[in-house]
C-alpha cells in the first residue's frame, strides 16, 4: 500500500469498493484522520491537519468553519494536542485548572482535571436529557461519578451551584440526595424522607427521620424481599459516613411497611 498523495493512501474494501485513510504525523506520533469517499476529501483533510497543527487557527477565536475538511471533532482532538501537547481520542481540550469536552460545538461540558484520564477514554453520549458514558459495555451515566443516582431529579436530589448545567466540576455539585429509594418530603411542618421500592408496582416501604434511616429502610426492604423469594436484582445504599455498629443498630429498630413481610414471589418473580 503506497500513499497516492501525501497522507492519503486507498483501501480496498471487502465489497470492492476503495475508500481513502488519510493520516498526518506530529510530534512522532502517527495521527489516523479517517476515512473519506475518494483521495480528494482524503487529501484536503490531510492538509487542513497540517494547518492545524501548524499553528494557523485557535479554536476559541474564529471557531469551526462550515466548510472544514475535518469534523468538529478531530479539530479539538488535534488542538488540544497542538497547545497541551496529550493526544485524547476524545474531544477534550485542556485548560489550567480543568477541561472542557466538546460533545458539540455549541455545547461543552467542564470537568475536574481529576476526571481527565476517564473521560479521556470513555466517549460521552446522552439519551433522554442524561449524560452517559460507556463502560465496560454498559451505559453508565455519568452522575454516578459524583454519588449522584441514576435519573435523579435536579433541584430534588442535586442542582448546579453557578446554575450551569454543563458544569460538571465538583465544586459546583450540590448533592442533596444519593440513595436509591429516597425521596424528600418538604412540607411547612418539616422534612421527612419517604422510602420506595420497586415491587409489583411502586411500593412505599415508610417515611423516616432522616436520610440515612431511609437509606437503611430501603436495604432492609431488599433484604426482606430477598427472603421471601423475589429474584430482582436491587442496587443496596451504601453508607460509608457511619460503622457496622451503628448500621445494625438503625437496622434492628426501623420499621417497615408490614405488607412487604407478607409479599410473596412463588415464580420467583
Amino acid at each position: 500500500m503506497s500513499a497516492i498523495e501525501k497522507g492519503v493512501f486507498p483501501i480496498v474494501q471487502k465489497n470492492g469498493k476503495t475508500v481513502y485513510r488519510s493520516s498526518v504525523t506530529f510530534r512522532r506520533k502517527h495521527i489516523s484522520l479517517g476515512s473519506y469517499p475518494s483521495c480528494e476529501a482524503a487529501h484536503a483533510a490531510y492538509l487542513e491537519a497540517v494547518r492545524l497543527l501548524r499553528g494557523e487557527h485557535s479554536l476559541f477565536s474564529a471557531g469551526y468553519p462550515a466548510d472544514a475538511a475535518l469534523p468538529f471533532e478531530k479539530w479539538v482532538v488535534l488542538l488540544n494536542f497542538r497547545d497541551n501537547g496529550m493526544y485524547f481520542p476524545t474531544p477534550i481540550y485542556i485548560r489550567s485548572r480543568f477541561f472542557y469536552y466538546y460533545y458539540a460545538q455549541d455545547l461543552i461540558l467542564k470537568f475536574d482535571t481529576d476526571d481527565l484520564f476517564y473521560y479521556a477514554s470513555h466517549k460521552i453520549m446522552k439519551r433522554g436529557g442524561h449524560y452517559f458514558a460507556a463502560d465496560f459495555g454498559m451505559q453508565v451515566n455519568i452522575l454516578n461519578r459524583y454519588g449522584i443516582k441514576n435519573y435523579a431529579v435536579r433541584g430534588r436530589d442535586y442542582d448546579f451551584k453557578n446554575g450551569d448545567p454543563t458544569d460538571f466540576r465538583r465544586e459546583n455539585l450540590i448533592v442533596r440526595n444519593r440513595y436509591h429509594g429516597v425521596s424528600i418530603q418538604e412540607k411547612p411542618e418539616g422534612i421527612s424522607y419517604k422510602t420506595r421500592i420497586h415491587v409489583k408496582g411502586s411500593f412505599v416501604v415508610g417515611t423516616y427521620a432522616s436520610m440515612e434511616e431511609a437509606a437503611i429502610a430501603y436495604n432492609k426492604a431488599i433484604d426482606v424481599l430477598k427472603k421471601n423469594g423475589c429474584t430482582k436484582n436491587y442496587a443496596p445504599n451504601y453508607l460509608e459516613q457511619i460503622t457496622a455498629g451503628e448500621y445494625a443498630d438503625i437496622y434492628t429498630r426501623l420499621q417497615i411497611s408490614p405488607k412487604l413481610y407478607r409479599l410473596t414471589f412463588p415464580n420467583n418473580q
